[in-house]
């Protein structure tokens, strides 16, 4: 009998128990790409993969943060590899490091993004062009990068229930659906995250490979971090219920969930106290 210990087994990293009755994946050994994993959401969701018992490959050009992160998750949980995502072959030789050193790769969560702010028409002249082509290339084209590097390495694991080799879950944001002015780049770039979503997932479901996007509302991250006291006050009065900024660990409970539950895919989930943004 041929020894399948080295297999990149998704049924064996991911802890399903076919005796349980639910057949739900646990997210107990999960081996995962965390894009924008030093800072914000992507950090939060990597401590909860760890806390749950998987690994994880921290991906981010913030290099000063990572050696905190790491020291934050454990010895011997998570790796960081510095890595832009708009760097297509960057990225490509990193999911193919990070799955070594993971021994398997069956989770992409992609955090890894820019905000991207200004008008179409500035005070002082239009938009630079590099202006709206660098948010997209990282928040759209990053997101693709990644995400298809990814699935190249999880189409060769062994399958769990279902036919599963894993999970790819990107990050859009509310303003792909209400982008504000001042919002023309960094909405459409997350607009085309959420365009892509249905059709990669249609073209990977032959592969068992799952792909879900989250819109978070406005959450407290790095970027919010920065804002005036005022300003971030006035964002938690405008969400409805609950109103307040949206915690990073409710992020990381989303791809928790979307990881227990595999009839979740091709979708996109809001997770925004109900926010709608208004034109300013």
């Amino acid at each position: 009998m041929a020894d399948r210990s080295a297999d990149r087994s998704f049924a064996a990293t991911t802890g399903h128990q076919r005796d349980s009755g639910n057949h739900r994946m646990q997210p107990s050994s999960v081996l995962a790409i965390v894009t924008g994993g030093v800072s914000g959401l992507g950090l939060a969701v990597a401590q909860r993969l760890v806390a749950d018992g998987g690994k994880v490959a921290l991906f981010d050009v913030n290099a000063d943060k990572a050696e905190a992160a790491l020291a934050l998750l454990g010895a011997g949980n998570a790796h960081y590899l510095a890595t832009d995502v708009t760097d297509e072959a960057q990225v490509a030789a990193n999911v193919a490091q990070a799955a070594q050193a993971l021994g398997g790769l069956n989770l992409v969560v992609n955090c890894a993004g820019i905000l991207g702010a200004g008008r179409v028409l500035g005070k002082e002249a239009p938009m630079p062009l590099a202006t709206f082509r660098n948010t997209v290339l990282v928040n759209l084209v990053g997101s693709f990068n990644v995400a298809k590097a990814a699935a190249d390495v999880m189409q060769h694991n062994t399958t769990g229930d279902d036919g599963e080799r894993g999970v790819i879950v990107n990050t859009a944001s509310v303003a792909a659906f209400e982008g504000q002015i001042g919002q023309a780049a960094y909405a459409a770039s997350k607009g085309g995250v959420v365009g892509m979503t249905l059709p990669m997932a249609r073209e990977l479901a032959r592969f068992g490979i799952r792909v879900m996007t989250i819109a978070p509302g406005v959450f407290w991250t790095p970027m919010v971090d920065g804002m005036p006291e005022a300003v971030q006050q006035s964002l938690a009065a405008s969400i409805p219920f609950p109103s307040r900024l949206g915690q990073p660990d409710e992020y990381a409970d989303t791809v928790a969930f979307i990881l227990r539950n595999r009839y979740l895919n091709g979708e996109v989930i809001r997770l925004d106290g109900g926010v709608r943004l208004a034109p300013k």
